[in-house]
Order: structure tokens, then C-alpha cells, then sequence
């Protein structure tokens, strides 16, 4: 099974983050059955990041097909993983109903327009949930209360694709939330995150 399933992380943006640059990376499973891709990362800029002098190299500029993804993932809908869900407008989009409720009522908890851009279509999933065979959305909570990854089991210890459940190394090196709890608990091989370069590999 293992040849069958690839992950493969694009480099979407850089974010200014204390002082140093913080990539944003989504990433692609390509399965037997469907491209699945997890997060969307940004396709503009928007004031209320100013900040954070986002460098943009959306999907919709790089040299990948919008039309190959058959199922979008969020991780959790903060504006840097969501922001390009506009481009998936008519496509599934998975993410866990406490994560929607809460980005669509908190104030100051992303940039709701993009999360509730035109045509996009979200399928609210409350707790684990089988997405394609050997590969399931697992709530990890901690980063946000509705933060959920991506387990792919591949016949011996899984892969994650865990966007923010870790936003560095360390903090799956020391392990303090639930959700990173619940990776360490899984055994993985590898977990992809979305602003480290690398895969983290247990020690």
C-alpha cells in the first residue's frame, strides 16, 4: 500500500513570525482512489495580516492543476490554510464542525470571507471519519479546538499530515496538547506540518 499512497508538500508562502520568515506548506495525497489535497494556504494578501508580510506563490500561480484535487482537507481554518478554498469552489471540503462553527462565530479568529468565499462547499465531520480507504481525519485539538489531521495508514506505521497540530519540532519532541498527544500515541513514521520544511521522525 505504501507505493500506492504519496504526500507531497508545495511551498505556498512565507510569513513573517517573531522576527523570521515561517514557511506554509500544503500538501497532496495522491491515492488509489482521488488527489486529496490538505489546506489551501493564501491567494492574497488582506490587511489584517499585514503584519505578518505574507510572500505569496499561491496554487493558482504554480504549475498545478486545480482541476486534479478531488477533496480538499482543513486542518483548521485559520487564514493561512484556507485562504485559497476559493479555488476549490464546487469541490468537497472536509473540516470538523466545531472548527466551522468556531470560524464562522469567533471574532478575531481568521479572515471569514475567505472561509466563507463563493461556492465553496464544506462537509462538516464531527470526530473521526474515513475518507478514502486506509486514510481518516482524526480530530487533534490544541492549536485550535476543532484542529483535526490526516492519519494514512500504510500497512505499518502511519504517515500524518498534521497542519498545525505541531507549529515546530519541539513541540512534538515534547508533546503538551491533545492533539499531539494523539500523534505521539499513533506512532507514526513521519508527520508532515505545515510551516517546517522537513518531516518530524520520531527520535
Amino acid at each position: 500500500m505504501k507505493k500506492e499512497i504519496t504526500i507531497t508538500p508545495i511551498h505556498v508562502a512565507d510569513l513573517l513570525a517573531e522576527g523570521e520568515r515561517m514557511p506554509v506548506y500544503v500538501h497532496v495525497i495522491d491515492h488509489p482512489n482521488g488527489r486529496v489535497l490538505v489546506d489551501t494556504g493564501m491567494t492574497e494578501l488582506h490587511p489584517a495580516v499585514a503584519d505578518m508580510d505574507p510572500r505569496l506563490s499561491p496554487l493558482n500561480q504554480q504549475d498545478f492543476d486545480l482541476t486534479s484535487v478531488d477533496i480538499v482537507v482543513n486542518t483548521h481554518l485559520h487564514f493561512d490554510h484556507c485562504g485559497g478554498n476559493h479555488l476549490f469552489a464546487g469541490k468537497p471540503i472536509y473540516v470538523q464542525r466545531l472548527e466551522l462553527d468556531d470560524a464562522r462565530s469567533k471574532d478575531d479568529y481568521t479572515i471569514r470571507e475567505w472561509v466563507d468565499a463563493p461556492g465553496v462547499q464544506y462537509v462538516p465531520v464531527d470526530g473521526e471519519f474515513e475518507l478514502l480507504p486506509g486514510l481518516r481525519l482524526v480530530p487533534a485539538p490544541g492549536h485550535t479546538r476543532g484542529m483535526q489531521m490526516v492519519v494514512i495508514e500504510t500497512g505499518e506505521r502511519p504517515i500524518i499530515v498534521g497542519g498545525d497540530v505541531a507549529v515546530w519540532f519541539g513541540e512534538l519532541d515534547e508533546p503538551h496538547t491533545e492533539g499531539q498527544l494523539r500523534v505521539l500515541a499513533l506512532d507514526p513514521e513521519l508527520v508532515w506540518l505545515t510551516h517546517v520544511d522537513e518531516p518530524w521522525r520520531p527520535h
